[in-house]
């Protein structure tokens, strides 16, 4: 079995560390892959969207072909899991900023999203978290994060931060607002592999 990661740009090796620590902890052998063009979404049982800069991250995904790729996976309900740059990616629609840089989105997940939700680079923050698929609050890292504005009626809200939507969850598909792979909680990394290995 493998989980891909994608890795054109962005935080990439956080996240395979993770993933590769919660393996361990569960005593599960699945080989944790880094996913740099086309041909291996389709080998994948499950993917994960990093953060990043959303706009390179689009553009990359289309021209290296992997974009179809994941739009693919996701109709398969292959398990998909988009932090900050990866929830603006996986959205059906964004805001004035994602239509100015003609930012071609997954468009697989109901959400609407606001690119800076939480401001710039220099905004960013830490803050406890309360999730409603974990029993206590999650440490959540911030950096020039993404917030969802509103989502259709088939998206689960999990959890929200001053009125913005931070984390939800579409059948198949888990968006983040935050890094939860710079933290040593491992506990989403585990409710996202829940998802792979069921």
């Amino acid at each position: 079995m493998k989980i891909g990661v994608i890795a054109i740009q962005g935080a990439v090796s956080e996240h395979v560390d993770a993933l590769r620590r919660a393996l361990k902890e569960r005593g599960v052998e699945a080989e944790v892959v880094e996913i740099k063009h086309k041909g291996i979404v389709p080998e994948c049982s499950g993917i994960v969207i990093p953060g990043g800069e959303s706009t390179t991250l689009c553009r990359l995904l289309a021209r290296e072909g992997i974009a179809e790729e994941i739009k693919e996976a996701a109709a398969k309900g292959v398990p998909i899991l988009g932090t900050c740059a990866g929830l603006i990616v996986i959205a059906k629609e964004g805001d004035r900023q994602v239509e100015k840089t003609g930012q071609e989105l997954l468009g697989i997940m109901d959400t609407r999203v606001n690119r800076n939700a939480f401001g710039r680079q220099r905004d960013s923050f830490e803050a406890e978290l309360e999730l409603s698929i974990l029993d206590s609050p999650f440490t959540g890292v911030f950096i020039r994060a993404p917030g969802i504005v509103s989502c259709g009626p088939g998206v689960k809200v999990l959890s929200r931060l001053e009125g913005m939507i931070i984390a939800a969850e579409q059948g198949n598909l888990l968006a983040l607002a935050f890094h939860p792979e710079l933290t040593d909680d491992l506990r989403i990394h585990q409710y996202f592999l829940d998802k792979v290995f069921n």
